[in-house]
């Protein structure tokens, strides 16, 4: 039987994820829940996911954090999911979340009003599971007014200083057939993705070494995403550029710091990266 971690905020999404799964009866279900410490009144949805996790006869596990009003959202997203992934080693499970096909054109929006790269249609490509992507927000309040669940409402959802929440009222008013076309160019890209993967690890090899030659002469595109997987995904654009240029130049013997860990070590022909 699978072991899954349920991030359970408390609110409306998570609490349908976990009565859906709670009703398969076919895992074994931790619920796990982040006060972020953001809200004054946030005490309060632990108590109400903990006596959920009661309920139905689950594991509950919390952390109470200290991240404090002013706590981005990726402060807090980075902050849950260490607490997540922690509670997923100890108990040799995979994490599930409450993400929905809304949260994910949302997701798109926000990377393309940032100025994100083509991989910016390809939101939520990871190991975390998410069985809601194919439910509509719609789909979920009549889902939890159906089964007369009880949820929490996060009053921070309200507040126009997240660009989620800005983004999210211009989602609300898409009509389907928009978002549809939206996931539907997702998907699609999610495909160009792994296939650009798999073109690069036979255009590079498998390393140690690599050709300073071969990204010295080949089109910009072609050698910033095939650095970005001999990197693993650590630079930024602009590092990556960088990083770059001393390939080009950089003399036999040298090192070079790429920046988060990131070494390149030179000889006349050729590199190696070493991931501090």
């Amino acid at each position: 039987m699978t072991r899954y971690v349920v991030g359970v905020s408390g609110g409306i999404d998570s609490v349908a994820l976990l009565h859906m799964l709670h009703g398969l009866n076919q895992h074994e279900l931790i619920v796990a829940h982040v006060d972020h410490g953001i809200r004054k009144d946030s005490a309060d949805d632990e108590r109400f996911v903990r006596a959920l996790a009661e309920k139905y006869e689950l594991p509950f596990f919390s952390t109470q954090l200290s991240l404090g009003a002013d706590a981005s959202e990726d402060t807090a997203r980075r902050a849950r999911y260490a607490f997540l992934e922690s509670i997923a080693r100890h108990h040799n499970g995979s994490i599930v979340t409450a993400h929905h096909g809304d949260d994910v054109v949302e997701s798109v929006a926000i990377n393309l009003h940032r100025g994100t790269g083509w991989r910016g249609l390809a939101t939520h490509d990871s190991t975390v599971s998410r069985p809601l992507l194919a439910y509509t927000k719609d789909q979920l309040r009549q889902y939890v007014s159906h089964h007369n669940l009880e949820w929490r409402e996060d009053s921070t959802n309200l507040n126009d200083r997240y660009l989620r929440n800005r983004i999210r009222k211009h989602v609300s008013a898409m009509d389907g057939n928009t978002k549809s076309q939206i996931l539907e160019l997702r998907e699609k890209q999610k495909q160009l993705k792994r296939v650009i993967e798999t073109e690069i690890k036979t255009l590079i090899g498998t390393g140690p070494s690599y050709s300073r030659y071969f990204l010295t002469h080949v089109p910009e595109r072609v050698a910033l995403e095939s650095l970005r997987h001999i990197t693993q995904a650590k630079l930024t654009r602009p590092q990556l550029h960088r990083t770059w240029l001393a390939i080009k130049t950089a003399a036999s013997g040298a090192t070079y710091q790429a920046g988060n860990g990131v070494v390149l070590t030179f000889t006349t022909r050729q590199f190696s990266v070493t991931l501090v």
